[in-house]
């Protein structure tokens, strides 16, 4: 269950992104009127609370439908099926994480490309912590679909990332500093899913361990700033 200590991040707009699947793909009505944007929001945050308590293999239609205080029916006019569901809430998920962490490592406060990564590193944390539903879904790489199509979300953000660093501290870019890059963010997120796993705060040291796994992997390409322990 959701605890009284969690935050919550009211949905202001909806807009799916399209790293993964195509957005026409998943709603069957999609909205152009502002009730019926506010509609579609409110059962993607019906399903995210609903994840929340139970996990994303047991959401259901109408779970969406009850937590949302909607019918069956509203829920169908948007969605053909919970998979529907699943990949259009995931598909917020990354877009809200493409926004927020790349914000996080252009702001000019930083001094070099770890302290900018490290920024992106602490939102994805805590979007864990405070995102309902977050910590189970994810960016929708727990979604095993098949055929896959194009780049994953996480590999998508990864690149995004990745490129902005290059350009804004003029580091060595190459397609191999670009592969450990990419190999680094898969392993660090994958950590940082570990450190949710049983605690809703996030083990610290698992945390940690993601921002070695970024030292180790791409000290070969970039150099690590004086202050970073290596």
């Amino acid at each position: 269950m959701l605890t009284e200590s969690r935050r919550r991040t009211p949905v202001s707009h909806i807009k799916l992104s399209d790293h993964q699947v195509d957005p026409a793909a998943l709603i069957r009505n999609e909205p152009v009127q502002a009730r019926s944007t506010a509609r579609l929001a409110a059962l993607l945050d019906a399903a995210a609370e609903v994840i929340d308590e139970i996990g994303y293999e047991r959401l259901t239609t109408a779970m969406v439908a009850d937590r949302a205080g909607a019918s069956i029916g509203t829920v169908y006019r948007y969605f053909p099926d919970r998979i529907a569901v699943l990949q259009s809430l995931a598909a917020r998920n990354a877009e809200r994480m493409n926004e927020r962490v790349m914000a996080a490592v252009r702001d000019e406060q930083h001094d070099d490309w770890f302290a900018a990564l490290s920024a992106g590193v602490a939102v994805l944390v805590d979007a864990y912590r405070t995102e309902p539903g977050f910590a189970s879904l994810r960016l929708g790489d727990v979604l095993d679909l098949r055929p896959a199509t194009g780049a994953s979300a996480n590999a998508a953000l990864a690149s995004h990332m990745y490129d902005a660093l290059v350009q804004r501290f003029e580091l060595p870019g190459s397609d191999a500093a670009r592969l450990a890059f990419e190999a680094a963010s898969a392993a660090g997120d994958a950590l940082v899913a570990r450190a949710f796993t049983r605690d809703p705060e996030g083990d610290e040291q698992f945390i940690a361990h993601a921002h070695d796994i970024f030292v180790a992997l791409m000290s070969p390409y970039f150099a690590v700033p004086a202050n970073v322990s290596r």
